[in-house]
């Protein structure tokens, strides 16, 4: 088909890349540079041809029922504007926004656009390089996003009663488009299309195969999180404690507490083996408290009178009630000592000449020796609860620096 001569004229060398009819004589010529609007004679016009440069900042259309109207918009020459009749939309739109591409050097030499896609607000176009993304008002303006082909990670497809989801891994990341079912079937396929070529493979499966990163949670290879020398918190098995940490007899509970994973539950438990230690410890130290308060009230001085003793007796009743008699039964047993019948009376033989049990010096050695142990276990204990802690708070605030 043969070029108007004043288009001709007017292509100053320049390939015609792409051109559209618009009904009648009327045609649209896309150039590398620019797009030529075709107006042949009529009855109150003249033939001409208008030219609109493709370094347009923005692209919009206004869609009526008859008239499509395109407005391009300049940085320093503001608005121009041309109409097409409402059926030529789609035809007029792919190559004049291919053009704007190139225009602003969003597509390389070579690259071609394959389709472009209008879903309401969203705007998809297809190139042989990439996936170009647009939401607004506007068909293109600077606010847009890409996916390099290159980048590509996965591809999958959500089928929907309605709609159909294209997800798109890139840099490490999913991109979810949503597009109606009525368009969805060609949208996929041009895009597998482009893809396969692009990667040089024949299917699906190839195409993740290839290109995928062996990363089943989408998230990229750049993102992992060094925990440091603390905690692990994807290890469930905890290591074993060494020879050192194990407590002597009768801790095995508290020492059971120390090896809790944080992650699996096991910040409540060691929390919860805490306090547990803790109140024992408090529970012997009181018991140890009480017997020697007991016990030093029934020593009696050296020089005492009669009256003095029963003084003494009194003193000694009211102690053992002050402690409690159940610390005081348990301890004369574990001493071998025999249990009085009354423990508002101290028992007899409490003379100067009387010689006190290990009991009444409170000096046990099995009970020193558990209460130390304890000691031990609670610190080590709250060492790691503060070690674990730390590590989670390290944790928290290097995710929160990777979003």
């Amino acid at each position: 088909m043969s070029v108007p001569g004043i288009v001709h004229s007017t292509l100053d060398g320049e390939e015609i890349a792409a051109r559209v009819s618009l009904g009648g004589d009327d045609e649209l010529f896309i150039t590398p540079t620019r797009t030529i609007v075709y107006r042949a004679d009529g009855l109150l016009s003249d033939e001409s041809a208008d030219e609109f440069s493709h370094d347009a900042d923005r692209l919009t259309l206004s869609e009526g029922r008859r008239k499509t109207k395109f407005t391009l918009e300049y940085a320093l020459d503001g608005e121009r504007q041309f109409t097409i009749p409402a059926g030529k939309t789609d035809d007029v739109l792919h190559p004049v926004l291919a053009g704007v591409l190139n225009g602003n050097d969003i597509t390389e030499p070579g690259e071609t656009v394959v389709k472009t896609y209008r879903f309401s607000e969203l705007t998809l176009i297809i190139t042989s390089n990439r996936l170009v993304k647009h939401i607004g008002g506007a068909v293109w303006d600077d606010d847009y996003e890409e996916y390099h082909f290159d980048d590509v990670t996965n591809l999958a497809f959500e089928d929907g009663s309605v709609a159909t989801q294209i997800v798109l891994t890139a840099n490490g990341r999913p991109q979810r488009i949503k597009a109606p079912n009525e368009e969805a079937n060609d949208l996929r396929e041009r895009l597998k299309r482009a893809l396969f070529e692009y990667h040089d493979v024949r299917s699906l499966e190839e195409l993740n195969e290839t290109v995928g990163d062996g990363e089943d949670d989408g998230i990229g290879r750049d993102s992992s999180v060094d925990f440091g020398g603390g905690v692990d918190p994807l290890d469930a098995d905890p290591p074993e404690p060494e020879d050192h940490e194990v407590a002597s007899e009768g801790t095995s509970d508290a020492s059971d507490a120390e090896s809790t994973d944080p992650l699996a539950g096991g910040a409540t438990d060691v929390a919860t083996a805490d306090s547990e230690s803790v109140g024992a410890v408090e529970s012997d130290a009181e018991a140890d408290q009480a017997t020697s308060q007991a016990a030093s009230a029934s020593v009696t001085p050296t020089d005492r009178s009669p009256n003095r003793d029963r003084e003494g007796d009194g003193a000694a009743g009211a102690a053992q009630a002050e402690a409690g008699t159940g610390a005081f039964f348990e301890d004369s047993v574990d001493s071998g000592a025999e249990a009085p019948s009354d423990a508002g009376v101290a028992p007899q033989g409490s003379g100067a000449d009387s010689e006190p049990s290990a009991t009444a010096t409170g000096a046990d050695p099995e009970l020193l020796e558990r209460i130390e142990a304890l000691e031990d276990t609670v610190e080590r204990q709250t060492e790691i609860v503060e070690r674990q802690q730390q590590t989670i708070e390290q944790l928290i605030a290097e995710l929160r620096q990777g979003r």
